[in-house]
């Protein structure tokens, strides 16, 4: 196997991961409206929104859940916090899985690398798909861009 192998057979296994753990999460849509906070039981009772909590929601309404509370909702970072959450709900991590596996598609072990620019330009797309889970094992320095 080539180092462009590996290196895709590891990307692979990568997005696998990714897709897993998405499929896993709260699949409803996932949103967050800073004009609305996540009241604990306690602070429901009382209706205390200064208690409240800066919150990523789930579903049509803000009853059907909270997938994360992200601080005080008057905490401009907690807001910060819960935008960026979510952003990154499971659909759009799966949407990414499958840009990037048919990029992948292109490259899949035992096609051929053609030599020279166009072949090059393959490997850096490669490097570049994977740089972002370089933190995980099996990452290899020879795979930095």
């Amino acid at each position: 196997m080539s180092d462009v192998d590996d290196l895709v057979t590891w990307l692979c296994a990568q997005l696998d991961e990714d897709e897993r753990a998405a499929k896993a999460a709260t699949s409803a849509p996932w949103w967050h409206n800073p004009g609305k906070v996540w009241l604990d039981p306690e602070a429901f009772e009382q209706f205390d929104r200064a208690k409240g909590e800066e919150f990523v929601g789930y579903g049509e309404s803000p009853l059907s859940g909270c997938v994360a509370a992200t601080g005080p909702a008057s905490h401009a970072q907690s807001m910060a916090d819960a935008e960026h959450i979510a952003r990154h709900d499971p659909a759009r991590v799966l949407a990414e899985v499958d840009a990037k596996r048919r990029i992948l598609d292109l490259m899949m072990p035992g096609r051929p690398v053609y030599p020279g620019a166009y072949g090059q330009a393959y490997r850096d797309v490669l490097r570049l798909l994977a740089l972002p889970y370089a933190d995980r094992p099996g990452y290899r320095d020879e795979w930095k861009p």
